[in-house]
This record gives structure tokens, sequence and C-alpha cells, in this order.
């Protein structure tokens, strides 16, 4: 694998997050709607009300509508890895690939299966059976959902594998370690608890505005009350699971970890930032103040708890992880200097390897394959020039990081006050906490697109944390190529949002009434 064009490599780069960002637009309502329907057609199933099922064939529809345009967007998605991505695929793709399968072949199976008798089969089969399907529905949808986080986990903390030389390929050897990886099933819970409240925003913001029209008001309050309380179980349970992912970030991601909280220089008894204006000029290297001005969390070394259950515990900044560093244990971490050295050998070690066997050097070849595999560890740190390659974009990170949570708590505080309302009974006179709904929507969909850009970008440079970075997983192609299919998809998602938007507004606007 040889290092390509910059240009090349931002593209390829842009593109695949542009895609990303539009399919993640649909995924998250998919998972929160697709169970808020089901709860609903499980309360018609025990009571018998017909209010129950015409609430569920209502949020059904805006259900199918967002579906069928996640599904459109998710398989343009799956290809780049083949056309843009090619050196990546044939690294990885016996590891990568084999979680995608199984999506296809076991989950989205599921989903199809019962999505038609969900939709068309109300007449046809008892309601016992139908509110199966529904079920059966959404639980193919998570466990599509499941199959790909665990193939993105895997990117972030690879385990289960082992480097095959002969033909530069990573191969998988233990299935389970990969499924089971703390980092996949704390990963899959995070998503998940995400969808959920973007769906519990979603109902509860529509519920809102029919009350403020005045119009089918029976149908906006039973709404509304599943909604929040459905949303507000799932704002605790995605703290809880946000604790989870701090914790891995800072055990298998450091330079994440750092970034997201803008720490430069480590510190024993680290507090978190609750937020703060970045200097511009403050680089790893320089003496500059990290921020213009910051407010941290009121609770004193939350950062060094969270992260590694000590609240003494050294939290590595960027400059440390760039210099090297102790942690408290007493394990020391080498520089990027020494890493960068150990992976040149490896990269250096994998070529020649490859020419002793040409030579039919048996013996040479061993010496090249202890090298390689004493190495390997740091494989990618052989493809980065300096330092500062990395280094992630700190300020996209930071606020995305926090103004994420900053939303995350205002969430949880729209659901308690809902709720709280409800059981007031006097919700409909509350005309600012439901205008405030409605336009909570919008900041559910950026919560969850901070999200990932703190995933993603915060883990740069790497496709494969540590062992295969951006610039040597590219496809070989040109820029060009990529520029011209940038625009056609741009054109291509937006048609499909603008579409989705007018068609679920025509629902709306239509009412439950219709269905």
């Amino acid at each position: 694998m040889e290092l390509l064009d910059v240009s090349l490599v931002n593209w390829s780069r842009g593109q695949f997050a542009m895609t990303a960002m539009y399919h993640w637009i649909f995924v998250p309502l998919t998972l929160g709607l697709g169970v808020i329907m089901a709860i609903m057609e499980t309360l018609y199933y025990k009571t018998g009300k017909e209010e129950w099922k015409h609430a569920t064939k209502f949020w059904m529809t805006l259900f199918g509508i967002n579906f069928a345009m996640g599904v459109a967007t998710g398989i343009i998605m799956e290809f780049q890895f083949g056309t843009n991505w090619s050196n990546y695929s044939w690294f990885v793709g016996d590891i990568f690939g084999a979680p995608l399968a199984i999506e296809g072949m076991l989950a989205f199976f599921l989903e199809a299966t019962f999505i038609s008798v969900m939709f068309f089969g109300w007449k046809k089969v008892s309601k016992g059976f139908h509110l199966a399907a529904t079920w059966l529905t959404i639980i193919g949808a998570t466990l599509s959902a499941l199959w790909i986080l665990v193939a993105n986990a895997w990117m972030q903390y690879p385990t289960g594998m082992e480097f095959n030389p002969d033909t530069t390929r990573n191969e998988m050897v233990d299935f389970w370690s990969i499924l089971l990886s703390p980092v996949a099933l704390n990963k899959f819970l995070h998503t998940v608890f995400s969808g959920w409240v973007m769906g519990a925003l979603f109902v509860v913001g529509i519920g809102a505005w029919y009350l403020l029209r005045k119009r089918d008001t029976d149908f906006a309050l039973k709404s509304i009350k599943v909604g929040a309380i459905f949303g507000f179980i799932a704002s605790i349970l995605i703290i809880w699971s946000g604790d989870g992912s701090a914790y891995h970030v800072a055990q298998k991601q450091p330079m994440k970890l750092a970034v997201m909280e803008g720490l430069y220089e480590g510190k024993e008894g680290a507090n978190i930032v609750a937020m703060g204006i970045l200097n511009p000029d403050k680089k790893y290297d320089n003496d500059e103040e990290t921020f213009i001005a910051k407010v941290d969390v009121p609770i004193p070394k939350l950062l060094s708890l969270l992260g590694y259950r000590d609240a003494d515990a050294f939290v590595p900044g960027i400059k440390d992880i760039i210099n090297g560093y102790t942690l408290s244990d007493g394990t020391v971490v080498p520089s990027f200097a020494e890493r960068q050295a150990s992976g040149t050998l490896a990269v250096n070690a994998l070529r020649d390897y490859k020419l002793a066997k040409e030579a039919a050097n048996d013996s040479l070849a061993a010496v090249h394959l202890k090298v390689l595999r004493d190495n390997y560890t740091n494989f990618g740190y052989g493809y980065l020039q300096s330092p500062e390659d990395l280094i992630p974009n700190v300020p996209l990170v930071f606020y995305s990081f926090h103004i994420m949570v900053a939303l995350g708590m205002l969430f949880l505080t729209l659901f308690a006050l809902t709720w709280f309302f409800l059981w007031k009974k006097n919700i409909e006179n509350q005309k600012w906490l439901l205008w405030a709904a409605v336009f909570t929507i919008p900041l559910g969909y950026l919560a969850t697109q901070l999200g990932w850009v703190v995933a993603e970008v915060g883990r740069q440079p790497w496709t494969i944390q540590d062992i295969l970075p951006v610039q040597a997983a590219v496809s070989s192609i040109s820029t060009g190529t990529v520029q011209l299919t940038f625009a056609l998809f741009v054109v291509l998602f937006t048609a499909l949002l603008i579409a989705e938007i007018r068609i679920m507004l025509k629902q709306i606007k239509k009412g439950p009434q219709s269905h």
C-alpha cells in the first residue's frame, strides 16, 4: 500500500462522511419510532381500544416513509467501501465484511419479512400475529444496527484477529471477541438509546403541534404520554451508556478523550470542562493557554473518575500522548516518535518478508516475520509523517462533544417537564413547553449527528486504530471521480431528504383520522 494524494484522501473522507450523515438522519428515528409504535400496538392488543390502533397506524406510516429512505442511503454507503476504500476493504475485509454480511442475511431479511405483514396484515392476520410482526420488524432494525456497530467498534478497537503477511490481510480468529467486545456492546447500546431519544422527541413534538392547533387532542395526549415516559427512560439509559463510552475511550483511545476535553497537559485528578472557548493559537508544542474562557463541572476529579474509575488517576493530554507518558499503575506508554519507528520497522519488515519469500529464502523471511510481529501493533504509525498527523481536529471534536452533552441534558429536562404537566393535567395550557417540544425535534437530529462527529473525527487519522491510517486506506482513483460522485450524491440525498420531509408533513397535516 502506498500513500496517495492528500486531496484524494480528503475528498474520499468527505464523501463518506456526507453519505453517513445523510444516512444517519433516517436511522435514529427508525430505531426510536419503531419501539414507540410497537408499544402503542401492545396497548391496543391489551385494551382493545381503537384509538390506540389509530395512533399505531399513524406513527407506522411515518415509520415506513423514514425506513425506506434509510435503506436507500445505507446501501449506497456500503458500496463505498469497495469503490473509495478498496485498500481498507482488502486489508480488513475478512473481518469487517463478516458483520455486514450477517446484517444483510439475518437482520435485514427479518425486517423485510415482517414489515409487509406489519403494513398490510391488519385484516389478514390475528391481532397477536400482527403485534408479533411489528415487534419483529423493529427487532430486525435494531439487529441491523448491532452488526453495523460491531463492525464500527472493531475499527475503533481491533480485536479477535491475526495478520497474515502472505495475503497482506487481517483474518478473524475469534468471532466472539469481536461480537462481545466491550466497546462494541457499549457503542450498540449508546447508539440505540440515542435513537430512542430521537423517536421520543419526534412523537412528543408532533403531539405538541396537534395540541397547539387544538386538533386530535386525545391522540396527541396519548402520544405525548408514551413519548415522554419512553424518552425520559431512554435519556437516563443514555447517560449510563455515555459513562461506559467515556471509560472505554479513556482505555482504548486516549487521544480522543484528550481532544474531547481540550486537554493538552495531562493531570492527576482531572476535572471535566462543562463548556469553554478554545484558544485558536494553542498547539500541543507551545505554552499558550488552552481556553480563552471555560467553566468546569463543579464535581472535582470527575474526568479521572469517569475515565479510569479512580479519582486520582492520571489522564494523559495531547502533549503527553505525543511525548510518551506513564500511567498510574506504572505502565509506560511510548511516544509518537517511538511508535513511528516501530511502525516503520513493521512496514519495512512486511516488504522484506515478501521479497525473501519470492526469493525462496525461508530463513531470511523468518527473521523479517519476527520483526513484523514484534512491531505490528504500531503498524499504522509507519505511514504517519509528523506528530500533528496523530491529532484530530480539536475544535470540531471539543465543541461537538460539549454541545451534544448539553442537548442531552435539555432533552431530559423536556421529558421531565412534559410528564409533570401531563400529571398535573394542564399541559394544553403550557404553550411555551409545547412550542419548545416542537422546536426540539431538529435539535434531536443535531445531537445524533454530533455524536458521530465525536466518534469518527475523534479517532482520526485512523480507519483501524493504530493499524491503518486513512491515507493508506483509500482506493487508487482520481480525485475528479470522487468529486463528481460527491456532487451527484449531494443532489440525490438532498432530493430524498426533501421528498421525505414533504411526504411526512403531508401525512402529519392529514392527521391520525386519515388512518
